[in-house]
């Protein structure tokens, strides 16, 4: 199909070839032609958010719970500029999203017009590619070759800046299967990795799978693989933070999430192991403690998408490059084939000495009296949301850690946070997102007050579009991990860690429309958290909480995995302090 239409047409035809059903944006000057075409058709829909960070951080939502590119239209200057978090969010936890920005129009870029910004220049860093688009004839190609990249390889942000001129202008729209794309990563890994991979699993005594963000962005097929070649080797399997629900929480062989807030049996196995074999993820400093004492006596596998995470920060044994499922296709397929064997050692040696470790009961807390722990909120929403059709985003901060320690996850794509860029204010249009794309689901952003007045204007977002998002605020009245960190590492000097004047969060909630409901007993918590889960629109939860809860496990900056403090867990030989257990 080839046909004349304007950039503004050409825009919104390549968003319907490329199957996209929903835009996230903020209307302004320099977009308005899109937004005008925008209102002359019914097969995409849009969805108005109060800021821009918000649009970028809800198409993130959409895409990390659907696996499709998530889509976000902002104008020019500021609305570029407040897209700039979200899109290096995106390129950190690498979430497919497209942005189009709108901008002045040619024959005025480099004056200073009005909202005039080098948009281009300042996403550059922070984008997979970026484009800017001065002739209509390269618009419709260029949207599909952004597409394409954005989903390619290693997923991530693109962006695109449409001067004004360009959407008036006509030219002929280039169709999807006209576009020869030069940007083609290796999927396929090279047979030489694979068959090395193979010979370590056969011979490992203390094998452990360390998996990430990266087994998601493969798709439901990389999971399913995954979950095969556990089952039938019996090795023990780990998480980071960004790859929670690719293997079940509910599996056997699941150790729970490792790193800086990890659990306890998950971070020694990954210091005693002797194959730590990594399927995608990209050996992140919260996860690795102090380099020079990760892992130290093991063999190490590395299997990535993007070559470039290879050896970057940990030096491999044999890295591996392509698709996940790919390559646990092909491993599977060589070890089977080989006879599926694995060393006597893994059962009647390394899980004996797991399961020791599983009886330290580093998650320990104790819940007495009139005052909600932050454990205990957390655990009484598993209980009550378990088994149902539920997306869990966060915003950034303790009750992040706390959420991945105590919300169990069996499927991929519904565990949805920041993790290497680490933004307050991420969870509550994430959530949005999500309930876009799943309008039956139940979604729930867990919050830290403070993470989730960054980008509150979003309950008019919510209420306008009738999503019954639940935001579950654990409301300690401080920033708490800033806290934590100044209680264990600045002698106690607590610099601007809390705020003197916070919301009526019931009321903020009434305000908009919504419900409001508040809890600060825990006898009644569960009848509190059943009203939100039942209550039909938005609901924002105000749970106070122990003021001054820390986190545990920790591993402190600069240590290794077996360095952890333990809180007030019960461990024989355990060196208990004002801060914790240090083993």
């Amino acid at each position: 199909m080839t046909r004349e239409m304007t950039g503004a047409k050409m825009v919104i035809q390549a968003l319907k070839d490329q199957g996209v059903d929903t835009v996230f944006g903020y209307p302004g000057g320099s977009v308005l032609p899109i937004y005008d075409e925008l209102f002359q058709q019914n097969d995409i829909r849009h969805i108005l958010v109060r800021h821009e960070q918000a649009a970028v951080h809800a198409a993130e939502g959409y895409a990390r719970s659907t696996g499709k590119p998530g889509v976000a239209l902002v104008t020019s200057g500021p609305g570029a500029t407040n897209a700039v978090t979200g899109l290096t969010d995106a390129l950190l936890d690498s979430i497919p999203i497209v942005v189009m920005s709108g901008q002045v129009p040619t024959f005025l870029i480099g004056t200073d017009g009005f909202q005039e910004a080098d948009t281009v220049g300042i996403t550059r860093p922070c984008t997979k590619h970026n484009w800017l688009v001065k002739d209509t004839s390269d618009l419709a190609r260029t949207m599909h070759t952004a597409f394409h990249v954005a989903t390619s390889g290693r997923p991530g942000p693109v962006l695109i800046d449409i001067p004004k001129d360009v959407q008036f202008a006509t030219a002929t729209y280039t169709a999807p299967e006209d576009v020869t794309h030069r940007y083609n990563p290796r999927r396929a890994p090279e047979l030489a990795g694979v068959n090395a991979l193979v010979e370590m699993i056969e011979r490992a005594k203390r094998p452990v799978f360390y998996t990430g963000g990266g087994v998601i962005n493969s798709g439901p097929r990389a999971s399913k693989l995954l979950r095969e070649l556990v089952a039938e080797t019996n090795f023990p399997i780990t998480s980071t933070l960004m790859g929670l629900g690719a293997y079940p929480a509910s599996g056997k062989n699941w150790l729970g999430m490792l790193g800086m807030h990890g659990l306890y049996q998950a971070n020694m196995a990954m210091h005693d192991c002797d194959l730590m074999i990594n399927i995608g993820a990209r050996f992140d400093d919260r996860i690795t403690g102090l380099v020079s004492a990760f892992s130290p006596n093991s063999r190490k596998v590395h299997i990535d998408i993007d070559p470039s995470s290879i050896n970057k920060v940990i030096r491999v044994d044999v890295g591996i490059v392509g698709d996940v499922a790919e390559v646990l296709e092909q491993v599977l397929s060589i070890w089977r084939n080989r006879g599926s064997k694995t060393d006597p050692a893994v059962q009647t040696k390394w899980w004996p000495e797991i399961q020791t470790w599983r009886q330290v009961d580093c998650l320990h807390y104790t819940q007495s009296g009139k005052v909600i722990k932050p454990q205990y909120a957390l655990e009484r929403l598993e209980a009550l949301t378990k088994g149902r059709d539920r997306y869990v985003s966060t915003e950034v901060g303790q009750h992040q850690m706390w959420a991945a320690q105590f919300l169990h996850f069996d499927e991929p794509n519904r565990w949805l946070t920041s993790g290497g860029l680490g933004t307050m204010g991420y969870g509550f249009p994430a959530s949005i997102g999500a309930q876009i794309a799943h309008p039956d689901a139940l979604c729930i952003n867990v919050a830290g007050e403070a993470s989730w007045l960054m980008n509150m204007q979003e309950m008019g977002t919510a209420m306008q579009f009738g999503l019954p998002v639940k935001q579950f605020i654990l409301n300690n009245e401080r920033l708490g991990m800033v806290r934590q960190w100044q209680q264990l590492l600045h002698g106690e000097r607590y610099s601007q860690s809390w705020s003197e004047s916070l919301p009526d969060f019931v009321k903020l909630a009434e305000a908009f429309g919504a419900k409001g409901i508040r809890c600060d007993d825990p006898d009644t918590l569960d009848d509190a958290i059943l009203e939100m889960i039942n209550t039909p629109g938005p609901v924002i939860f105000d749970c106070l909480v122990e003021k001054h809860e820390n986190c545990f496990p920790m591993i402190p900056s600069g240590k290794p995995h077996n360095e952890m403090l333990l809180g007030d867990a019960s461990t024989e030989g355990a060196i208990t302090g004002a801060g914790g257990a240090l083993v």
